[in-house]
């Protein structure tokens, strides 16, 4: 199975995340794809049969901004081949910042939700105020993932 890994990140730690998740994925016998520059082109091109989107939150509530010209191109254009596929979302934030924690993975939840991707977990929050290695707090929902994707 193909994995698409979408990222979004300000100071590198959803890439982080990401690039951890893919190594993960490929080690249990998946195909996982990451380009935090990635066109929707280049995402079609990989043809996912899945995807995890990792993203931080900036400012009031936004997407980092390497995240930005993609996420728009898909709500643009709403790739009608990925209705149904599963996926899910790895949300960074602080929780200190209250009613917008978290809130770009939010987003990408709504963007799934739009295209038809069937959330496979709930999604994951790492919160910044209690984390000093998210990439490794985020190993048992990656391993729950793991299980729901061979489901």
């Amino acid at each position: 199975m193909k994995v698409a890994i979408l990222s979004g990140s300000v100071y590198g730690t959803a890439e982080e995340v990401a690039r951890h998740a893919a190594d993960l994925l490929n080690a249990a016998g998946f195909e996982a794809w990451h380009n935090p520059r990635a066109s929707l082109a280049d995402v079609q091109a990989f043809a996912p049969d899945a995807f995890l989107a990792v993203t931080s939150t900036t400012g009031m509530g936004e997407l980092p901004d390497n995240l930005q010209p993609l996420y728009s191109s898909i709500r643009d254009q709403l790739p009608a081949a990925w209705r149904g596929l599963p996926g899910a979302v790895i949300g960074l934030g602080d929780a200190s910042y209250g009613d917008t924690f978290c809130a770009g993975g939010e987003q990408l939840r709504e963007l799934f939700g739009e295209l038809g991707v069937r959330e496979v977990l709930p999604m994951l929050r790492l919160d910044a105020s209690e984390s000093v290695t998210p990439e490794t707090d985020a190993e048992p929902w990656l391993a729950e993932l793991i299980i729901a994707l061979r489901g």
